[in-house]
This record gives C-alpha cells, sequence and structure tokens, in this order.
C-alpha cells in the first residue's frame, strides 16, 4: 500500500465506553471511533494521508470532524425531496446542542457526535463553526443555488470550507490570529477550486456556483447550468475564478508564515495538491470539462513526505 493508504492507523480508545480520559475528555468507544474511520476510508479524499501526520489524538479528532463534514455533505447532496434534506440536518444541529449541552443537557445519540465530544472538550474547539457548516450545507441542498453574487459565494465557502478550516486550526494548536487566517484564506481557496474541478458535475446535479457578477462581466445572461457551460464565454468566467483562487492561495501561504509549520503540516499538504490541481485544470482548459485534472497518487506521496514530514 500506498504512504498515503497504509495499514489501518491505531485507535485511541476506551473500549469499555465513554468514560473520562485522564485530562476529563470523554474518550470515545471503539465502536464509534471506527465508525469515523469507516467514513474517512470510504470517502476517498487526500484529507486522509494529509491527516495522518499527525500525533494519533489530534488526527482522532481531525477524523471526527471529517466525518461530520462527510455526513452532512451527504445528506446536501441526496436526491431525497428538499423537506427531507432539511429535516436530516435539523437533526444533526441538535446532536450538535447535545454536544454542547453538557451531561444534563443529553447524550448525542450519532455516533459520528460521540466522536467529537473528546475533541471538543481537549481542543476548546467552538459550536458556532460546526453550525456555519450545518448552514452551508443548507445552502448547497437549496436547489435554486444558481449563479449566486460573489458575496454570498464567499460566505458560503465561508460555511462549507473556512469552517473546517477554523476547526482544524485549533485541532492541529494554531488557534490564534494567525491560523484563523490561514483557515479563512486556504478555505477559500479549496472549495473555489472544487467548484472550477467539479463544474460539469455540479451543472449534471442542476447546480451552478460560478458567481453572477463574473457571468455579468462576460455577458453570460442565463443562469441554467448547463446552458453555462455550453457558452462561449464561460472560459473567461473560469479563467477569472482561478486567478481569484490563485489569491487566495497566496494568502494562505502568507499566513502560514506567521504560524508553527510544524504545527500546520496536514494543512500545507492539503494546499500543495490542491493547487496542483487548479494548475491542472487551468493547463487543461475550459472546454473539456469531461476530462479530469487529477493529482496522480505518486505525486500525492512525494508531496505527503515533502510536507508532511519536514
Amino acid at each position: 500500500m500506498s504512504a498515503l493508504h497504509g495499514t489501518r492507523p491505531q485507535i485511541d480508545a476506551d473500549p469499555r465506553g465513554h468514560g473520562p480520559n485522564a485530562d476529563g475528555a470523554v474518550a470515545p468507544s471503539a465502536a464509534d471511533l471506527a465508525h469515523v474511520l469507516a467514513v474517512v476510508r470510504g470517502a476517498g479524499s487526500s484529507f486522509y494521508g494529509a491527516m495522518r501526520t499527525l500525533p494519533r489524538d489530534r488526527r482522532d479528532a481531525m477524523f471526527a470532524i471529517y466525518a461530520f463534514c462527510r455526513e452532512i455533505d451527504d445528506i446536501a447532496d441526496d436526491p431525497m425531496p428538499h423537506a427531507e434534506r432539511a429535516a436530516a440536518l435539523a437533526e444533526w444541529r441538535r446532536e450538535i446542542d447535545h454536544l454542547y449541552a453538557g451531561a444534563s443537557g443529553g447524550r448525542p445519540q450519532k455516533p459520528t457526535a460521540r466522536a467529537l465530544l473528546r475533541p471538543v472538550a481537549r481542543y476548546a474547539l467552538r459550536k458556532a463553526d460546526f453550525v456555519a457548516l450545518i448552514d452551508g450545507m443548507e445552502m448547497d441542498s437549496d436547489d435554486a443555488f444558481h449563479g449566486p453574487s460573489l458575496d454570498m459565494l464567499t460566505l458560503y465557502c465561508e460555511r462549507v470550507a473556512g469552517a473546517v478550516g477554523m476547526l482544524s486550526v485549533r485541532v492541529f494548536g494554531e488557534p490564534g490570529a494567525a491560523g484563523e487566517r490561514l483557515a479563512w484564506a486556504l478555505g477559500q481557496a479549496l472549495q473555489l477550486t472544487n467548484i472550477l474541478r467539479d463544474l460539469l458535475e455540479d451543472a449534471e446535479r442542476g447546480r451552478l456556483y460560478l458567481p453572477a457578477e463574473l457571468l455579468g462581466k462576460h455577458g453570460i445572461a442565463t443562469r441554467e447550468p448547463a446552458a453555462v457551460l455550453a457558452h462561449p464565454a464561460l472560459p473567461a468566467v473560469c479563467d477569472d475564478l482561478a486567478a481569484l483562487a490563485r489569491q487566495r492561495f497566496a494568502e494562505a501561504v502568507a499566513a502560514m508564515r506567521d504560524c508553527d509549520r510544524r504545527k500546520i503540516r496536514p494543512a500545507i499538504v492539503m494546499m500543495q495538491v490542491y493547487r496542483q490541481v487548479l494548475e491542472k485544470l487551468i493547463r487543461r482548459g475550459w472546454r473539456r470539462l469531461d476530462h479530469p485534472a487529477k493529482v496522480s497518487k505518486a505525486a500525492k506521496i512525494w508531496i505527503a513526505l515533502r510536507y508532511g514530514l519536514f
């Protein structure tokens, strides 16, 4: 197996259940952490390899955060009726309420929520960031999300990616102003790259994330996803959005200079992978959307070794 998909990580868990750990944080059960790990590994994301550079407890915390993100994202992407998606996300809001309510407020019922109990206590994770993620998924589940304003797109990126970064920098040990600047800029860059990478897939689901200002700037009046992708001015719109993504990556690099590099290695690995994806998309162009722009497994291994270990 490759360095990114190696042997199953060790899990630091209390096999008897959810008793307090030595530092007072609640220890997840082995079953809950096994569930989280299955979600993370099943996603097939670069995230798994990047987070394996962390010490065990921080890694397990990041796996729990990622599993939460994956599960609410799956709700937003599910073809079920909008009302059912809203109800499923509302159920997660209640789980987050239980997560922060203490012993008298009711216990989380979902295994991923229970696996978050220790990270929340140990790393002072903020409830507002979890809530922001759910807010972002509610935006995503809105069937009318077509050509948002640039301000709305920025807010969406803050919620679905920046909030993950805000949680992550606390787990990494960089909760200060520099860590937050990194979380915001890198979250924007990663999500804009995702949008450019997934144009065709999103259009097939009836979604269009390209901002209204750029569509209008280049004379695209329609907001119908398939028509936008077929428009002659699409490459100009995508070039402008790619330039914005590059700017956000540059801002993330600047923020990293004020962070402890040893603590933010996973963020560096993720950034390097996504920067390569963005540059591959730009070189491929915007008329061959059915040609994926992927970073090879060998390149991911090199990035993990180069930026994750040194």
